[in-house]
């Protein structure tokens, strides 16, 4: 804990990300200096990051999750050009696993013909959860050297993007934009927008039903239109809740080494211990986000109009 920093600060410090943003003409920073006109910058206290506005950037949460993407394609574009026909050993074997693992699920839950299924599904799952293990990192490291290079202890540096709102609701918009996509494209605009008027209903065509089925159409609408919404909103929030939740234990934990050296040892136990849960929690909440986007695009696909 950095010296003269209280729990309270030092949890909300380790809370807080890495915000580049812009500041109005004549705001006062932190230090009590006046800006005499706009200015892009880092922010340097909560207020700051706050008063920066929606089209501020969490650094750190595109930093990380854009290196560890690259990461990810590096390792098995090496491992995909370096593959044999032989018995694999070693990283080959661990590769092919995964991909093993992955294709095997995808195919038992999506059963149309979209080549880009199987590999969204093994790039999501490498991706969150390379994204979830660094919370497995201890809590002080990154950040006390990444403000023993920025110069100063206000510096903010979080480095699990998965506990980022912005990052996990990032990612399940681009599903639902998928969703969207491949739903029109195998239903047509017409059989998408029937799917929220009339499903599972077919349209009226004669009696009372057709006086009644702009109601009907109403009904229908809102119920479907907030189901699908839902679909994106749960599925980041469930990555990003569970994620924080366990950053926060590590945050909590890591308080009690500043509280001698008893609370030290029994700190350092339950660090490990939870450090051994968390990684069945971030293989499984990868495992999770990865099986519901297929789920997704398996509905984006699934035209109600075909007799089956």
């Amino acid at each position: 804990m950095a010296g003269g920093q209280t729990s309270t600060e030092y949890i909300q410090h380790h809370l807080q990300n890495w915000t580049y943003g812009k500041l109005p003409e004549g705001y006062t920073r932190y230090d009590g200096t006046v800006l005499s006109e706009s200015t892009w910058a880092s922010a340097h206290s909560y207020q700051e990051a706050k008063d920066m506005g929606f089209t501020a950037v969490h650094v750190d949460t595109l930093g990380w999750s854009i290196f560890l993407g690259v990461l990810f394609l590096f390792v098995f574009s090496r491992v995909a050009k370096k593959a044999t026909s032989d018995t694999p050993k070693g990283l080959q074997s661990f590769v092919e696993l995964i991909v093993s693992f992955i294709d095997s699920t995808v195919k038992d839950t999506f059963h149309y013909k979209n080549r880009m299924v199987a590999p969204m599904g093994l790039t999501i799952f490498c991706w969150v959860f390379l994204m979830n293990f660094m919370d497995l990192i201890p809590v002080d490291w990154l950040p006390s050297l990444a403000a023993g290079i920025a110069g100063g202890d206000h510096f903010f540096f979080k480095v699990v993007p998965t506990t980022d709102p912005n990052a996990t609701l990032g990612m399940a918009i681009g599903v639902f934009l998928l969703m969207i996509f491949f739903s029109i494209q195998q239903k047509g605009l017409i059989g998408f927008i029937k799917e929220l008027t009339f499903h599972p209903f077919a349209p009226p065509t004669k009696g009372l039903a057709i006086v009644l089925a702009p109601l009907m159409i109403a009904i229908n609408f809102i119920l479907e239109f907030v189901s699908l919404i839902a679909k994106p909103i749960s599925l980041g929030l469930r990555l990003f809740g569970n994620l924080y939740a366990g950053e926060m234990i590590f945050i909590l934990i890591a308080l009690m080494f500043s509280g001698g050296l008893l609370f030290g040892l029994f700190g350092g136990l339950l660090q490990w211990a939870w450090a051994v849960f968390h990684i069945l929690v971030i293989t499984l909440q990868a495992f999770v986000f990865m099986v519901l986007t297929t789920v997704y695009m398996a509905m984006a696909h699934d035209n109600h109009d075909e007799s089956h």
